[in-house]
């Protein structure tokens, strides 16, 4: 019983540990910390979210060079939301060119 606790008490501070970065709400250090966002990429958010807050991970996306549906998925994975939700890709088809 006693190791139960224990291991329950571990999972549970591991869960806590892992806590979401909403980018309309984090400091320059919270984006920092974040893998995958550098001086750079923070320094981008930071000036687009002065003009106004991130409406969606579209919004993001449109807004801050560099940051695609591929990178916005490893940075939802690393604990970055948007308005408290993670990145979720879009099913939309490819550009195509009508058949001729």
């Amino acid at each position: 019983m006693k190791k139960f606790l224990v291991a329950a008490l571990f999972s549970l501070l591991a869960a806590t540990g892992f806590a979401a970065v909403d980018v309309n709400k984090a400091s320059e250090a919270d984006l920092d910390s974040i893998k995958g966002i550098g001086p750079s990429t923070t320094s981008k958010i930071l000036e687009q979210r002065k003009a106004a807050p991130f409406k969606s991970w579209g919004d993001l996306i449109e807004r801050v060079p560099g940051i695609g549906d591929k990178r916005a998925a490893k940075l939802s994975q690393e604990g970055l939301t948007v308005n408290g939700e993670a990145f979720k890709a879009t099913n939309a088809p490819a550009d195509t060119k009508p058949k001729q």
